[in-house]
């Protein structure tokens, strides 16, 4: 019979084989494309749309490839954070986005890919807390929006403005984010 330090070696190896960065490295080569795996494009759009919502939701989704599940805010406006999962191909992402910028409060924020489904859009989204998020500017959303980009190009322009601050506010003090992503 093992004993404890030998079941706890056991299970910090399987751990170690389960989240090694090989394994990442691998599922982020491994996206499922768009003609077999849709993707999904949730949120809200400003309640003033409310009357217009059966137009927009086609609006959302006549890029093709996509489904779209979006709701009028019940507040008012928009929160003007942004979700890009790491398979979206570039064009359905600016198509989304560009569109979302008639409907909504627009993108003050994005949120770290780590945190995302692949397929997956979310836009004036209020499920993530702060310190899954990193604003930006106008500057870099327009970058972001720049027809030329490659699918790998935009991802890398996303991941690369989504890097969370090392510090994030707590009770007036600074505190390390614990949700900072390598």
């Amino acid at each position: 019979m093992l004993d404890l330090r030998k079941w706890i070696g056991l299970a910090a190896l399987l751990l170690a084989c389960l989240v090694s960065p090989a394994g990442a490295e691998e599922e982020a080569r491994s996206c499922e494309p768009v003609e077999t795996k849709k993707i999904k494009v949730e949120g809200y759009i400003n309640r003033e749309h409310t009357r217009e919502k059966r137009q927009i939701v086609k609006e959302f989704v006549e890029i093709g490839h996509t489904q779209s599940r979006i709701r009028p805010f019940p507040l008012g406006k928009t929160s003007k954070v942004v979700a890009v999962g790491r398979c979206v191909p570039a064009y359905i992402a600016r198509h989304v986005l560009n569109t979302s910028f008639k409907y909504t409060e627009g993108i003050e924020s994005l949120v770290n890919q780590a945190f995302l489904h692949s397929h997956w859009i979310g836009i004036g989204v209020t499920i993530f807390d702060e310190p899954s998020q990193q604003t930006v500017t106008k500057e870099q959303v327009e970058q972001l929006l720049d027809p030329q980009l490659s699918d790998e190009e935009f991802h890398a322009l996303y991941r690369k403005f989504s890097i969370q601050d090392d510090t994030v506010p707590f009770l007036g003090q600074k505190k390390p984010n614990v949700k900072k992503v390598d």
